[in-house]
Order: C-alpha cells, then sequence, then structure tokens
C-alpha cells in the first residue's frame, strides 16, 4: 500500500472513530441532561402524553387531566382554579411547572421511583403508564372561607391543624387562573404568563410560603416566650415598664405606643401588657431578656429554618448583630424581622400544641392508578418551642386579647379563642399591613390561623390587625370547628 492510500485509510478511521465517540457520548453520557432539557419538543411530547394523576381536595379533583386533541393527547384542567391556585400552582407547556405540580411532579407524572413496580406491570401489559394521585391536606370549607373573608384584599391565609401539621387552609391574592396558563395555546399562555410576572402586585406569588412581612405585634408572641421561660410571669408586673414613650438608648430615637398613653397605669402585668399590646413593656423586655435569648426563641419556633410542605418555604428571619435599639424595635416585630405568614402560624400552633411545633405539610397521602397507597406521610415533630407549662400561660394571655383585648372581633360564640393582632409599619409612606394569627377552640385546639393583609386592605390607614384580619380569621376558624 502506497503512502496516499495510508494516509487516506488513517484519515478514514479517525473520522470514524470520532463519529463512534461522538455518538456514544451523546447517547450516554448526555443522554439524561438532553432528556431533561426543557426545549426538547420529543421531551414535552412524551410528558404530555401520559395521564398525569389528579390533585384532590378531599375526594374532589382540583386540578386533573383531561382528552385533548392534539399531539399532546392531555392538558391540564384545575376546578376553582383561582382559589386552588397556592395548592396546585400550574402544569405548562411553555412556563414549566409551579407549587405541587412542580414539588409532586414524579408522583404526578407517574416516574417516582416508588411507582417502579407498577410501571413495569404497565410495559409489560401494554397498559398506558398512568401517573399517582396526590390527595391534599386542605379543608375545602376552611380554603372557601379564606378566600371569600379575603376577598379582593392583596394578602395571605394560612390554616393549620396544631396537633398533625397539616394544612387545611392556604390563599393568596392576588391571584391568578392556572387553566389559562395550562392551555395548549402556547403564544396565549406565554404571553398571559408574561403579563402576570410584570405585574407589581405580583399574583404569580404565593405569599404564604414566599413572601415574608414584618410580622408587627404577633412577634410578641414569641417575646412573651423567651419572657415566660425566663423567670416572668403572666400575672406579675414586677420588672416590667408601660409608659408612654420607651426611651431607647444610644439614640434621640423613642418607642412610643400606639395610643401614646400609658399600659395599665404604667404598669402592667405581662398579660395585660400583651391584652393592650404595649410596645414600650415589650420594647423593654426584649432589651433586658437579650438578643441571645430573644435569637434562640425565635429559632425554636422556626425562624431561621428552611421548610419544604413539599412547595419549598422562604426563610423567616431575626436579625443578628442588634444593638439595643435595634433589639427593642426587633421585639415588637419591627425593624429587620421578617416572617412568612405559615412561619406565625407555625408560632400559634405551637402554643397551641402544648409548646411543641409541627412540621407543615399540605400532602396526606399519594395513591397509586390501582389504588395503591404509595405515601402517606405523619405528623412530624419540628421542635419544641416552650414547655406545655409556658404554652398554658401563654394561651391564658391570648384568650384575654380576645375577651378584652384588642382582637374581640376575633371572638366565636361559645368557642373560646386565644389570638393576637398586629399593625406592622413597612414602607414609608404607605399604610401598615395588619395581622391576627389565632387558635381555636383554646381549651381543645383544632385549628391555628394566620392572617396579613397588606397595607391595611380596604381600610388602608384606617386598618388594624384587630378590625381587618381578625374577621377574616375568625371565618376560617368557624369553618373548621363547626
Amino acid at each position: 500500500m502506497n503512502s496516499p492510500i495510508r494516509r487516506l485509510a488513517a484519515v478514514i478511521t479517525v473520522l470514524f472513530a470520532a463519529l463512534f465517540l461522538s455518538v456514544t457520548y451523546i447517547q450516554v453520557v448526555q443522554a439524561d441532561s438532553l432528556e431533561k432539557k426543557p426545549n426538547n419538543l420529543r421531551t414535552l411530547v412524551k410528558d404530555r402524553s401520559r395521564h398525569r394523576g389528579d390533585i384532590l381536595v378531599g375526594n374532589k379533583a382540583v386540578a386533573s387531566s383531561v382528552a385533548s386533541n392534539d399531539v399532546y393527547q392531555w392538558v391540564r384542567k384545575y376546578a376553582d382554579g383561582p382559589m386552588y391556585a397556592p395548592v396546585t400552582g400550574y402544569y405548562s407547556l411553555v412556563n414549566g411547572a409551579h407549587g405541587l405540580e412542580a414539588a409532586e411532579n414524579g408522583y404526578l407524572a407517574g416516574t417516582s421511583d416508588e411507582l417502579f413496580v407498577r410501571n413495569l406491570k404497565s410495559m409489560l401489559t401494554g397498559e398506558e403508564t398512568q401517573g399517582a394521585t396526590v390527595q391534599t391536606t386542605i379543608n375545602a370549607k376552611a380554603q372557601k372561607a379564606a378566600y371569600d373573608a379575603l376577598g379582593t384584599q392583596r394578602g395571605a391565609v394560612i390554616a393549620l391543624n396544631p396537633k398533625t401539621g397539616a394544612i387545611l387552609a392556604m390563599v393568596s391574592q392576588p391571584t391568578y387562573n392556572p387553566n389559562k396558563l395550562a392551555s395548549h395555546d402556547t403564544d396565549a399562555a406565554g404571553e398571559l404568563y408574561t403579563k402576570l410576572a410584570a405585574e407589581d402586585v405580583e399574583p404569580l406569588l404565593n405569599r404564604v410560603t414566599s413572601q415574608t412581612y414584618p410580622p408587627g405585634s404577633t412577634f410578641k408572641l414569641v417575646t412573651s416566650a423567651a419572657a415566660l421561660a425566663n423567670g416572668y410571669s403572666a400575672d406579675s408586673s414586677d420588672g416590667l415598664y408601660g409608659g408612654a414613650v420607651l426611651d431607647l438608648p444610644q439614640t434621640s430615637a423613642t418607642l412610643p405606643n400606639d395610643t401614646h398613653a400609658p399600659c395599665a397605669d404604667g404598669s402592667p402585668t405581662l398579660t395585660e401588657a400583651l391584652e393592650e399590646s404595649c410596645n414600650t413593656t415589650y420594647g423593654q423586655l426584649g432589651m433586658d431578656l437579650g438578643a441571645d435569648v430573644m435569637s434562640e426563641q425565635a429559632a425554636k419556633f422556626g425562624f431561621g429554618q428552611t421548610l419544604n410542605i413539599p412547595q419549598p418555604v422562604v426563610k423567616s428571619v431575626f436579625p443578628s448583630n442588634l444593638n439595643q435599639p435595634q433589639l427593642a424595635q426587633s421585639s415588637i416585630g419591627q425593624f429587620d424581622v421578617r416572617a412568612t405568614p405559615l412561619q406565625m402560624a407555625m408560632v400559634t400552633a405551637g402554643i397551641a400544641n402544648d409548646g411543641v411545633v409541627m412540621r407543615p405539610n399540605l400532602i396526606k397521602k399519594v395513591i397509586s392508578a390501582d389504588g395503591k397507597t404509595v405515601a402517606e406521610p405523619g405528623p412530624e415533630e419540628l421542635s419544641e418551642a416552650t414547655t406545655p407549662e409556658v404554652a398554658k400561660e401563654l394561651t391564658g394571655m391570648m384568650e384575654a386579647v380576645v375577651t378584652s383585648g384588642t382582637g374581640t372581633n376575633g371572638q366565636i360564640s361559645g368557642v373560646k379563642v386565644a389570638g393576637k393582632t398586629g399593625t406592622a409599619q413597612n414602607a414609608t409612606g404607605k399604610a401598615p399591613h395588619t395581622w391576627f394569627v389565632s387558635f381555636a377552640p383554646a381549651d381543645d385546639p383544632q385549628v391555628a390561623v394566620a392572617v396579613v393583609v397588606e397595607n391595611g386592605g380596604k381600610l388602608g390607614n384606617e386598618g388594624f390587625g384587630g378590625t381587618v384580619s381578625a374577621p377574616i380569621a375568625k371565618a376560617v376558624m368557624e369553618a373548621v370547628i363547626k
């Protein structure tokens, strides 16, 4: 063989080797990443050709797959879509997945390892692979009560079973219609998503889990728990300051009461200070307890922890490296304290549950297409925030808030209610956010609720936690216990 032929043979051999290596790399090494690319049309068609499982509230499907007259075969439909959007999220051809549709995608799509045996049987028998059904913990009556009571006001409502952590209601406003995002009219679905994402009011945001707010005076429950655990008593005024204004050290700034008057003639008990939501008492109390004690108590209730319900939850924050004035403001839920509505519901539920905070959970069980339960998350303790004795004292204090303090609009006839109001300053020039957290019945808790209405809702600067948010919480509690 002469030299030119040998060179040509070598080049051809190298080219074949390169082609072989390239094909092998693509089909073996890159196969999984290419399969998962969101713009892979073959993957999109494959995913949409599966019968995706339902999402249930009780026995009602609030998300289901119905046949479509196109290559994708199935399209998602959402019953009461705007009301349940914070729960279900959406499953969209062009916008991906969100909410439970994303968090439980493995089960809903039928690709979870726990469904392997059933899927193997389907392959052998030629049956269509079907996703599993995800049954939520949502109470339909509580969800509707929360949705109706909040109305068009911006804010969030969350209700928990304090004994199990089960989420009974989760509402966020403004909301959106997931049916329009799930449409196979990709141009319309894409344009709508772009429009919703650009809106200042952020309708795509789940305010329960993904938005933090200054909790205002609802945080006084955390400060109260720290005080009761460190030598203070609910019915004693020893060591408590209740003047109209608290002079803050290291600065000329002051911390006044909202009423600009003393609390209980200037010498309140801890119960009276909570009843009247006395800023000066709690500002001084926080400084006396110290930053370490306050930070530790907040952490015991869940501040700073990463949670999944199974949707991811943003961390709530109690700030560090505080000077004394900042500590005073933080102890009344201001300065840089930030909490999700879910976090404040966890604080309330922990008090209701003898001091034990249960891990919040939205999933009751997962059922395969052949009717077998493949997952059933049980109640799980997250932390012991207080002792049962402290929780009992705090419950009595919170009952006083509803009986004769700032939270009387949370009263339910014939039922003992424990609660706390909050009116939280936020951006300069904007009306305060209004809060109410509560649980009922106080002597046998079945539901714990947190409500935040942004910028005073319909009442604006005239709105307070007791007037705007307490009636919403009351409606949700009644829906559960009555």
